[in-house]
């Protein structure tokens, strides 16, 4: 038997593979060259840039701003203290802090300048021939990205309204160079626009490079782009990721909501709602408060809202919406502590805006609503209730032109909102447009399909023309006879029974209408129709319910005044009581009670004007 070598301390085939292993390791020590350890560079060590540089990642914009400006005029003043690539980086990170201060304006201008350095820079690069320093590749590394700067421009002219130099500017990054947040800004732009075509292609683009970018899917049903299409487009997704399932179904929701199939849509909600992994959803809350608000259905749309409210406390989205059914109830105090709590959350959103727009609007403070409507739109052009609560300011306050405008452009953004329409109609109606609001009732008819809601609004403008009176009841029978709890239908035909004078068929359809829900105009109705009976001291009840429900109800309060002035006689005998007792002696307590009168009538005049 063979002995191991002298030295060696193992034996058998292990030692043997341990004794290979040492000498391979030693062999590749002698072959490698030796490069020493290199940490990170010094403070020292950097140069002004890569201080700038390091301040913009770490986000001192603050500081950014004014190294980077003092950098810049020592550059222009000597032209050889930065190189092309340098000054490139000041100019871009410069640009980035002005960004971030709101100074669009000024920062459009820097990017600007930053673009002109980097096309002088590419130029010089391409004629200088690569002198193989390996410094240059990590410089070239670090300068900011064209394309983001690109981006961040198109961003400052979105803000700046400029919506055209902004698309301008994102057209000129070729299609492969595109990420998906410059399509999806495109998309957008172009939707704005009214170029549906070219925002589809960006859409779809946004879809193909993430799946499951689910404003984007809305942004294609929103263009009429069938469900099944842009579900087909996340199919693979959905099959390759466990407990995505649901996500077919909430695109066959999103499809019935731009299609204007309200029912559809909130079943389908409701069914997604329902299971226990999105059970609670505050998003899908908010949808369906939506849905049941454009169903008119706003005792559901607001229990829906509060809900969302309950869980979210910081929900601003949907409370513009919120807080005009609150107001339509006449919960005023509701509303204002609303308004207040939104402001608190953000005042940069057109929400809190509205909902102190509809205080103000409801309080008959027509002035100031459109004030804060015009600031909303502001804040938010797309803002549909943001556009209906200004154009209803204008209507009012007699600016029915430019509330038309308004009205137009709400239809615009939001094809499938009946309220929409309805604005537009009354401003036809309020301008004696009578034709112009029977098409447009035709319109939205035939494009929304005839429900309880389209039946009624197209009721109404036949109502304004006595030729179609006949028609106007018929419609209302057909609406009534699909939603008998429909208030606005029930209102249209009490006042048309009111024209005919058949008060007793008023007072049953009303109590009808008023056996499942509680409202302050179907009961002031009912109030009116009781009086044409004789039935006073119940339609004074009624006048009381209405008031308890909304105090500012002006009519209620007309009213109820108006019948307390018709118990003249009663008041006639007082008088003659009070003529008997003169000289009697109790002359101190008539003084008295006189004052009390006039304490209660102080009272009253002060209840009037709330």
């Amino acid at each position: 038997m063979s002995r191991a070598p002298a030295g060696g301390g193992a034996r058998g085939p292990l030692g043997g593979a341990i004794l290979e292993c040492r000498r391979a390791a030693a062999a590749l020590s002698c072959s490698l060259p030796f490069v020493p350890f290199a940490p990170r560079l010094s403070a020292a060590s950097m140069s002004v840039v890569e201080h700038v540089r390091e301040m913009a990642s770490a986000g001192l914009h603050s500081n950014v701003r004014l190294l980077s400006g003092l950098l810049l005029t020592m550059s222009g003043n000597n032209p050889e203290l930065f190189s092309p690539s340098q000054k490139y980086q000041l100019l871009v990170y410069h640009a980035d802090s002005l960004f971030h201060d709101k100074e669009y304006r000024n920062a459009v201008s820097k990017y600007t300048m930053a673009l002109q350095q980097k096309k002088a820079l590419s130029k010089t690069s391409k004629v200088r021939p690569s002198t193989g320093n390996a410094a240059s590749t990590p410089q070239s590394q670090c300068l900011p990205s064209e394309i983001e700067v690109k981006y961040k421009m198109a961003e400052c002219y979105t803000m700046l309204k400029q919506d055209k130099d902004a698309i301008a500017i994102l057209d000129g990054i070729p299609s492969r160079q595109r990420t998906p947040k410059i399509n999806m800004m495109l998309a957008n732009l172009y939707k704005k626009a009214g170029q549906e075509r070219s925002s589809v292609t960006s859409y779809k683009e946004v879809l193909r490079q993430c799946p499951l970018a689910l404003d984007a899917i809305l942004g294609l049903l929103s263009l009429s782009v069938k469900g099944a299409e842009v579900a087909s487009m996340t199919i693979n997704v959905i099959q390759s990721i466990p407990n995505l399932d649901w996500l077919s179904v909430w695109i066959k929701a999103y499809a019935f909501v731009h299609t204007g199939d309200n029912t559809r849509a909130i079943n389908t909600i409701c069914s997604l709602e329902k299971k226990s992994l999105l059970r609670d959803n505050v998003d899908l809350l908010g949808s369906l408060a939506d849905l049941y608000f454009r169903a008119g259905d706003n005792k559901n749309s607001i229990l829906k809202f509060e809900q969302a409210q309950m869980l979210d406390p910081y929900l601003i989205k949907g409370m513009d919406v919120y807080g005009y059914l609150l107001a339509r109830e006449g919960r005023l105090e509701d509303v204002e502590n609303l308004g207040c709590r939104l402001f608190n959350i953000s005042d940069q959103h057109a929400e809190p805006w509205v909902v102190s727009g509809c205080h103000s609007f409801y309080s008959k403070r027509y002035s100031r609503a459109l004030y804060l409507g015009a600031k909303a739109i502001q804040l938010n052009s797309n803002s549909v209730q943001a556009l209906l609560l200004k154009g209803a300011a204008l209507r009012n306050m007699g600016r029915v032109q430019e509330a038309i405008i308004h009205f137009r452009e709400a239809i615009r953004l939001a094809p499938c909102r009946l309220d929409c329409y309805e604005g537009l109609i009354e401003c036809y109606l309020a301008s004696n447009s009578i034709r112009e609001a029977m098409v447009m009732a035709n319109n939205v008819y035939k494009t929304l399909g005839a429900n309880a809601q389209t039946l009624t609004l197209l009721a109404t403008v036949c109502l304004e023309d006595p030729v179609t009176q006949e028609k106007a009841k018929t419609l209302l029978d057909k609406a009534l006879t699909q939603r008998p709890d429909y208030i606005k239908a029930v209102v249209k035909k009490a006042e048309l029974l009111s024209r005919e004078q058949k008060y007793e068929d008023g007072i049953a359809l009303l109590r009808n209408a008023l056996a499942n829900q509680s409202d302050c105009v179907l009961h002031r109705i009912l109030g009116d129709f009781l009086v044409a009976v004789n039935e006073y001291q119940e339609a004074m009840d009624q006048y009381s319910i209405a008031l308890s429900l909304d105090p500012n109800d002006q009519k209620s309060l007309e009213g109820m005044q108006k019948m307390e002035k018709e118990e003249s006689p009663t008041d006639a005998t007082q008088e003659e009581d009070v003529d008997d007792m003169e000289g009697s002696g109790e002359e101190g307590d008539l003084e008295g009670s006189d004052s009390e009168a006039a304490q209660w009538a102080d009272q009253e005049q002060w209840f009037g004007m709330q």
